[in-house]
C-alpha cells in the first residue's frame, strides 16, 4: 500500500515538473510589439552595419591599390596594424590625447547638461525659449560651421584667461595630461555646445518623476539637496549612462576630431604604404579604444541590482533547495517502505 502511494506521489511530482507556465496574451502581444519596434534597427544593422564592418576588417588585412582594372588586394596580415602602432608618428599621440580629453570632457558635458536640465525643469517663465537656446547649436552647428567658428575664436574663452589657465596647468601636471586639460578650457564653449541632446534626455527623465515623492520627502524633513541625492539621482541614473555613451560616440565621430581627419588623410593618400587598407586598420584600432572607453564608463555608472531583488533571488534559490531536499526525503522514505514491505512479505 505504501509502495503504491509513493509511486503516485512520484508521478504527481513528474507532472508538476512538466507543467510550463505560458505567458499571457497581453505579455505575448507586448513582446511582439517590442520586436516590431526594434525590427527596423535590426534590419538596418544587418544590412548597413554588419556587412561593412566585415568588409572593413578584410580591407585592414590587405594593402589596397586602386588601378585602372579596379581594386588590387595584396594580403599583408596584421602588417597594417603593426605599422600604425610602431611607425606612424601621429596616430598614437593623437589617440592618447583623445582618451585623456574624452575622459575629462565627457563628465563635464553630462554634469553641465544635468544642471541645465534641472534648472529648465523648474517653473520659470519662458522656459521653452531657454530650451530652444540650448538645443539650437545641435541643429545649427554642423562640422564646417563649427570649424569656421573655432577658426574665429568663438569656441573658446578669452585668450588672457586661457593663457593663465594653461600656464598654471603646465606647471603642476606632466605634458601628456596638461595638453588635453588645457585644450578642454580652450574649447570650453564648443564642448558645452554638445550638450543639447543630453539636456533633452535629462528633461524627459526628470518629468517622469512623481512629484508626490518630493512632497513626501519634504514632509519628512528632507531638504532639496537630500531630495536630489535620494530621489532625483537614483531615478535618472539609467539616463546618465545613456548620456555618457551618447557623448562618447558623438565626440569620437565628430568632424573636428583629429583622428577622424587622420583616417581620411590616410584613406586618400597616394603613397604605397597607405590607402584603404591602412585607413581601415587605423579605424579598427580607434574603434577598439572607443569601445573600451564606453565599457569603462558603463562599468562605473551601470545600475546595480537592488538589495531587495537580491534577497528575493536568494529566497527563490533557498526555496528550490528546500524542495529538492523534500523530494529526496520522500524518495528515501519510499525506498525504505518498499524494503520493509518486501521483508514482511517474506
Amino acid at each position: 500500500m505504501s509502495k503504491k502511494i509513493s509511486e503516485k506521489e512520484q508521478k504527481k511530482e513528474k507532472k508538476q515538473k512538466k507543467v510550463k507556465i505560458k505567458a499571457g496574451r497581453l505579455a505575448r502581444r507586448e513582446a511582439w510589439m517590442g520586436v516590431i519596434f526594434i525590427s527596423p534597427w535590426i534590419v538596418g544593422a544587418l544590412m548597413f552595419l554588419l556587412y561593412p564592418m566585415i568588409e572593413s576588417f578584410d580591407f585592414a588585412l590587405n594593402n589596397i591599390r586602386i588601378t585602372a582594372m579596379g581594386m588590387r588586394f595584396t594580403p599583408v596580415g596584421y602588417g597594417n596594424f603593426t605599422q600604425i602602432l610602431l611607425s606612424n608618428p601621429e596616430f598614437v599621440p593623437n589617440l592618447v590625447n583623445y582618451v585623456v580629453s574624452t575622459v575629462i570632457s565627457v563628465p563635464v558635458i553630462v554634469v553641465f547638461a544635468l544642471i541645465i536640465s534641472i534648472m529648465l525643469n523648474q517653473n520659470i517663465k519662458g522656459k521653452g525659449i531657454f530650451r530652444l537656446i540650448f538645443f539650437l547649436p545641435v541643429i545649427i552647428v554642423s562640422g564646417p560651421i563649427l570649424n569656421m567658428l573655432n577658426a574665429e575664436g568663438a569656441g573658446s574663452i578669452t585668450a588672457l584667461d586661457t593663457q593663465a589657465i594653461t600656464t598654471a596647468i603646465n606647471g603642476f601636471l606632466p605634458s601628456m595630461l596638461a595638453k588635453p586639460i588645457s585644450g578642454l578650457f580652450e574649447s570650453m564653449i564648443t564642448i558645452l555646445w554638445y550638450s543639447g541632446v543630453q539636456i533633452l534626455i535629462f528633461l524627459s527623465s526628470l518629468q517622469k518623476i512623481d512629484p508626490a515623492m518630493y512632497e513626501a520627502a519634504k514632509i519628512d524633513g528632507g531638504s532639496g539637496w537630500e531630495c536630489f541625492w535620494k530621489i532625483t539621482l537614483p531615478t535618472i541614473k539609467p539616463m546618465i549612462l545613456l548620456n555618457l555613451v551618447y557623448t562618447i560616440v558623438f565626440i569620437s565621430n565628430n568632424d573636428t576630431n583629429p583622428i577622424i581627419g587622420l583616417i581620411k588623410t590616410s584613406m586618400f593618400s597616394g603613397s604605397t604604404e597607405m590607402g584603404y587598407g591602412y585607413a581601415s586598420a587605423m579605424a579598427w584600432l580607434y574603434s577598439v579604444v572607443e569601445l573600451l572607453l564606453v565599457g569603462l564608463f558603463a562599468l562605473l555608472f551601470m545600475a546595480k541590482k537592488d538589495v531587495y531583488a537580491k534577497q528575493v533571488k536568494k529566497a527563490k534559490k533557498q526555496k528550490k533547495k528546500d524542495e529538492r531536499e523534500i523530494r529526496r526525503v520522500r524518495r528515501r522514505s519510499a525506498r525504505n517502505a518498499a524494503k520493509q514491505a518486501r521483508a514482511e512479505s517474506k
